[in-house]
């Protein structure tokens, strides 16, 4: 059965953790898959969560299944974090899901239900899963220019007139912050003209928001979301609690749908408990209860918000510190747009010699294509990292 099954492609971001793993060198160091890291070059488990969790055990009476929608407390508070005080949040829904990938693949089963002839449009460049994600549920998919390679800004004029194009058969997938891979995100300038757009040429927006938190604060992050759900009849959203909440190994995420009325979004929410239930029936209870027992509780509320607010303000001074040390090495500005980034990622735009380079001489990892995840840092290696970026002529 199994004798004509092609040789399997290296994942371009989880190979490099592989690749990572066997080196044994005692220098090395991890800028390539996303997660942050403290000091110490550790995942820290948040104090909120750790609360939660102990909140939890004591109190937990069963372990019986939750249901297709997942963990009802825990889709009301992300509706509650992400809508609140929205036209859209009266008529929307919320599905717990294994993860924003689960989230994603979802939503793309329900697009490919709803309209078969929609096309995706992905930014230029877009997070290496969104593709493969949407082809898998059958969708077409095609780009809309993002990312000034020279700049390393986004070419809000280039995009708009891209979208400014589509219509009632098209779907644009937008990172809701903290753009991944080039940590360029959008103006609100930008979000107001993309919505008006659609609601004159008829697409629907999609919006993708795994790093809420980790750019400018918990609300600014989602600034441009919530102007969408505000104004839009409608509107879908896949959610991450990965980084936010540093759930990564828990798959917790939702899958969110504005629909033109309630009744509209319940019919949707329908579809996707039967998209469910023919793929993994029901998502684990386990990060969703967490995230609930965070955001049910005003204390643990606030003690995350502070925790996740010192998490980000790490992330700036990482990236302020990097263009110092670049500034200082090499008498240049031109990494300055590192402080202009948000969240844990830049693209360097680094050649495939470059990074094969910073491998191989430096024990540096990096994805192909130069994204470098400047969570993965530690204050001490800067100048190291800098030193050797600058070796392989970066």
């Amino acid at each position: 059965m199994f004798a004509n099954l092609p040789a399997a492609k290296d994942d371009p971001i989880l190979s490099i953790g592989m690749l990572f793993n066997a080196d044994s060198r005692e220098h090395k160091i991890d800028l390539g898959v996303g997660v942050y890291r403290n000091e110490q070059g550790q995942t820290p488990v948040m104090q909120a969560v750790t609360q939660a969790q102990q909140n939890l055990l004591a109190s937990q009476t069963t372990q019986a299944y939750i249901g297709l929608a997942g963990n009802a407390e825990f889709n009301q508070a992300m509706l509650d974090l992400l809508l609140s005080n929205t036209a859209g949040y009266s008529r929307a829904i919320a599905m717990q899901t294994p993860g924003a990938s689960g989230a994603l693949r979802l939503l793309a089963d329900l697009i490919a239900s709803a309209k078969p002839q929609a096309k995706v449009w992905l930014s230029t460049p877009s997070y290496v899963n969104h593709q493969p994600i949407m082809e898998a549920a059958g969708l077409s998919v095609d780009f809309y220019p993002y990312f000034n390679p020279e700049t390393k800004q986004v070419d809000e004029a280039a995009m708009l007139e891209q979208i400014a194009k589509l219509g009632p058969d098209d779907v644009v997938l937008l990172h809701g912050c903290c753009h991944n891979p080039t940590g360029a995100d959008i103006s609100l300038e930008a979000w107001q003209q993309i919505t008006e757009l659609a609601l004159k040429n008829g697409f629907l927006p999609f919006v993708d928001l795994a790093y809420q938190g980790f750019g400018q604060g918990i609300d600014e992050d989602i600034a441009g979301l919530r102007y969408m759900a505000d104004k839009l009849p409608e509107l879908l959203l896949s959610c991450s609690n990965s980084k936010s909440f540093g759930l990564y190994r828990e798959r917790c995420g939702a899958a969110i749908v504005i629909g033109e009325t309630l009744k509209q979004a319940n019919n949707a929410r329908a579809k996707l408990f039967e998209l469910a239930r023919r793929s993994y029936t029901m998502p684990p209870n386990w990060g969703a209860a967490i995230v609930a027992e965070v955001l049910g509780n005003a204390q643990l509320t606030q003690l995350w918000q502070d925790e996740l607010n010192q998490m980000s303000q790490r992330m700036r001074s990482l990236r302020q510190a990097l263009v110092d040390e670049f500034t200082q090495q090499s008498s240049s500005e031109r990494f300055n747009y590192l402080v202009q980034h948000q969240g844990m990622f830049s693209l360097t735009g680094f050649s495939q010699q470059q990074t094969e380079q910073l491998r191989e001489q430096h024990a540096i990892y990096v994805v192909g294509g130069g994204r470098i995840n400047i969570a993965g840092m530690a204050q001490q290696d800067i100048p190291r990292i800098v030193e050797a970026c600058l070796a392989v002529g970066a």
